[in-house]
C-alpha cells in the first residue's frame, strides 16, 4: 500500500474535489508485520514482557491477571516517520484480559467505565528490554511470541471517519480500498482499520460518559481530538483470535501521548 496507489485509487473513483479531500487525510503509520531472516525487529507479539522489578503485572481487581498481547521498542521504530508525538526511548507493552473464552461478563467496553481496568498499555523505561522475561502469574499461559519488523506506509481514514466531514464515499471506492487493507493489521500510528466504523466514534462516546447519545455532535468533536497509538489483530501465528477476527485499539489524545500519559488511552475492539 503506496501513496501513489492510494492516489490513483482515489482519482479513478472520486469525484476530483473529493480525492483532494481524502488523499489530504492519509496519515503515515508504521505497518507491524512477522519477522524474518535479517528484518530489524522492532517488537514482538506475545510471549512473555521484559518488566522491571518495581513494575507490576497488570491486574483488573476481581477478575485475574490480563494477557501480555505486545511490546514494542519506541528506540527501534522509526517514530521520526510519524505524525504522533510517540516516545523515543523505552517500551511500550499492551496486556489485554479478553480471550477467546466467551466470557462475555469479562469483555471490556469502552462505554462501562468499570470495564476499563482490563486493558492496559505501559511505557517501560530504556533498559527494559534487557531485563529478564517476567514469569506469566499461576493459571496464565503466554501467546505464542512472535518477532515484529515494521515499515513505514500510508493510512487511510475509515469511511465514517470524522475527518472526512461526512463525504459520501462510492461503494465501488470502498470495496477498492479493502483489498488494498486486507489482511493481518498490527499498526502503530495513523488512522485505524476500522471493522465495524471509526473506532474514534466508539472511543468518543465512551470518553464522554453516559447519558450522550449516539448522533450529538460532541460525540463526533470529541472524535477529532482521538488518535491511534496502536492496533493489533488476530493472528495465526500468535495464536490469538479476538472474537470473530476481530483488532484491538489503544486510542490516545495527542497531548496525553506527548505528556507519557498512557493510562488516559482508551481500549475499544472490534470484530467481524
Amino acid at each position: 500500500m503506496t501513496n501513489a496507489a492510494l492516489h490513483d485509487l482515489a482519482h479513478d473513483h472520486l469525484p476530483a474535489e473529493l480525492a483532494r479531500h481524502w488523499i489530504g487525510q492519509l496519515r503515515p503509520a508504521a505497518h507491524l508485520r512477522k519477522a524474518e531472516a535479517g528484518d530489524p525487529v522492532v517488537g514482538q507479539l506475545g510471549g512473555l514482557p521484559r518488566l522491571p522489578a518495581d513494575v507490576a503485572w497488570p491486574v483488573w481487581e476481581g477478575r485475574g491477571p490480563l494477557r501480555f498481547v505486545a511490546a514494542v521498542d519506541c528506540a527501534a521504530l522509526p517514530t521520526g516517520e510519524l505524525d504522533v508525538p510517540l516516545p523515543t526511548e523505552g517500551q511500550l507493552a499492551f496486556f489485554y484480559y479478553g480471550d477467546d473464552d466467551e466470557d462475555v461478563d469479562a469483555l471490556v467496553d469502552t462505554a462501562d467505565p468499570d470495564t476499563w481496568a482490563g486493558a492496559r498499555v505501559l511505557h517501560l523505561p530504556p533498559g527494559s528490554d534487557d531485563e529478564p522475561e517476567h514469569p506469566a502469574p499461576a493459571g496464565l499461559t503466554p501467546y505464542p511470541a512472535v518477532p515484529l519488523t515494521a515499515r513505514i506506509g500510508p493510512s487511510a481514514p475509515d469511511t465514517e471517519s470524522p475527518v472526512l466531514g461526512g463525504a459520501e464515499l462510492p461503494d465501488a471506492f470502498e470495496r477498492a480500498l479493502w483489498d488494498y487493507e486486507s489482511g493481518t493489521a498490527h499498526q502503530i500510528g495513523g488512522h485505524a482499520q476500522s471493522v465495524q466504523g471509526a473506532v474514534e466514534i466508539v472511543v468518543a462516546h465512551g470518553a464522554l460518559g453516559g447519558g450522550v447519545a449516539w448522533e450529538d455532535p460532541r460525540v463526533e468533536e470529541e472524535a477529532r481530538r482521538w488518535v491511534l497509538l496502536a492496533q493489533f489483530d488476530s493472528d495465526e501465528d500468535a495464536g490469538m483470535m479476538w472474537g470473530d477476527e476481530g483488532v484491538l485499539y489503544w486510542l490516545i489524545r495527542p497531548e496525553d501521548l506527548a505528556a507519557g500519559r498512557f493510562d488516559r488511552a482508551m481500549f475499544t475492539w472490534q470484530c467481524g
